[in-house]
């Protein structure tokens, strides 16, 4: 039976998505199914654009931080968040998007990347993820 990893990605800063995506991928690489829960901020992330606009949590300096960050990201080899993304989608890892986030925030499906999102669901399909994991992570 395989080890299985489950990621509830709450905030939408782009320094804890890109940890979030560097975890998912990692765990996947080590044949793990991976399933990462997108709610409130995080969803924010799966809009259509909107991926690589994230703020950073701390020192964003009026987006300035977030091109410096952005930028030594580059220089370091690192792959942007939509390559991270598809790859993660493509490995077989499972994105799902929080309905009641949709509800709450007003998003609509048409507004996100359907092309990546496995599942809108509620807290019930996290929770059933998240039981039968070995490793829960909050981002």
């Amino acid at each position: 039976m395989n080890k299985k990893a489950t990621l509830i990605v709450h905030s939408g800063d782009l320094d804890k998505v890109y940890s979030a995506f560097i975890i998912g991928l990692g765990a996947l690489s080590m044949g793990m199914e991976v399933s990462m829960f997108f709610t409130f901020w995080g969803l924010m992330r799966l809009r259509k654009g909107q991926l690589n606009r994230a703020p950073l949590s701390r020192m964003n300096m009026f987006g300035l931080g977030r091109w410096m960050i952005r930028r030594k990201m580059k220089r370091a080899g690192v792959a942007s968040l939509d390559k991270m993304l598809s790859d993660f989608v493509e490995l077989g890892g499972k994105i799902l998007a929080c309905d009641m986030t949709m509800d709450i925030m007003g998003v609509k499906k048409e507004s996100l990347r359907t092309d990546v999102i496995s599942n809108y669901c509620g807290v019930g399909t996290y929770i059933k993820e998240a039981m039968e994991s070995d490793v829960t992570l909050f981002i």
